[in-house]
């Protein structure tokens, strides 16, 4: 499994990040949602200049060019709710993308120990497309581990890219561990921070994205 970690080289990329992460800036709860949908679309371009493409001849004005475009179709499915977000600046740039809907989330018991629950799936066909899998934060891994073996009981894609603005390096570990051996599986992250909580969230991280996008939750 090849991991693409955008934020190693400077980039406009950063830029958005570090206001994210900005505990000033990100209580603009309508600028924290663009800056998620401007990183989103970043990834979408550089996902796309993986993608196999095919010459398309265009009439112009004044004679005919050739140009190579991507020619996979593709699924985006995004983790509600932080990455509803991420879903729409996918779209933005892959904008004939079929949507595919996860409802997961932490179900906490004793010692700060939790399993992943799975309320809701909608998702099209799959088989031999493109599937972009999105979630804003990679803390463990679980909840991506546990959308994309959910995925796979709906079809069989062709390739799979996991896509994360920030993550943890004990969440980069797992993936790579429990998912690294899947044919056409690639994992694109924008940062990597070093810590874990006790309650499992990402050190320095940049808090909630989900209550920081669309408000907190009871």
């Amino acid at each position: 499994m090849k991991v693409h970690h955008l934020g190693e080289r400077s980039s406009l990329l950063n830029r958005f990040i570090a206001e994210l992460r900005d505990a000033t800036i990100q209580l603009d709860s309508m600028r924290f949602r663009r800056n998620v949908e401007r990183i989103s679309e970043i990834f979408a371009y550089e996902i796309s200049r993986e993608m196999s493409s095919c010459a398309r001849t265009v009439q112009t004005p004044l004679g005919i060019a050739e140009v190579a475009v991507p020619d996979e179709e593709v699924v985006v499915a995004s983790i509600m709710r932080a990455a509803l977000p991420m879903h729409q600046g996918m779209l933005s740039y892959f904008d004939s993308a079929q949507s595919a809907f996860i409802s997961a989330f932490r179900k906490y018991g004793k010692d700060n120990k939790f399993s992943i629950s799975l309320e809701y799936v909608s998702c099209p066909a799959i088989d031999d497309k493109t599937v972009i899998l999105c979630d804003a934060m990679l803390a463990t891994g679980s909840s991506l581990e546990l959308a994309y073996r959910t995925l796979r009981t709906r079809g069989t894609p062709s390739k799979v890219h996991i896509v994360s603005i920030i993550a943890s390096k004990d969440g980069v570990e797992f993936i790579k561990k429990n998912l690294g051996s899947h044919k056409g599986l690639s994992l694109w992250v924008g940062a990597v921070d070093d810590e874990l909580t006790v309650k499992s969230y990402i050190v320095p991280g940049l808090g909630d994205a989900g209550d920081l996008a669309y408000g907190d939750k009871l």
